[in-house]
């Protein structure tokens, strides 16, 4: 299950964001440390993941303990959905 997260928020990412579907990121990639992720896509991907996996995000988990890798929000939607 992890790995198809991880995959659905690549391809969000890249495509929406980065408008690179031809690009992929390592799920360990540092996103938002690295400026790949400014604060204005972090609350789309934040919609995003709310809308596509129905789950509740708390703006406090909106920073880099929570969403700075693909691993890490695939973690933390994974213990929502479990």
């Amino acid at each position: 299950m992890k790995q198809e997260i991880i995959d659905k928020l690549n391809d969000y990412i890249t495509r929406q964001v980065l408008r690179d579907p031809g690009c992929s990121l390592s799920p360990d990639e540092p996103l938002l440390s690295s400026g790949v992720i400014d604060s204005f896509n972090l609350v789309d991907l934040a919609i995003f993941v709310e809308g596509a996996f129905g789950v509740h995000l708390d703006d406090m988990e909106l920073n880099v303990d929570h969403f700075d890798t693909l691993n890490q929000l695939a973690d933390l939607i994974d213990s929502r959905l479990g």
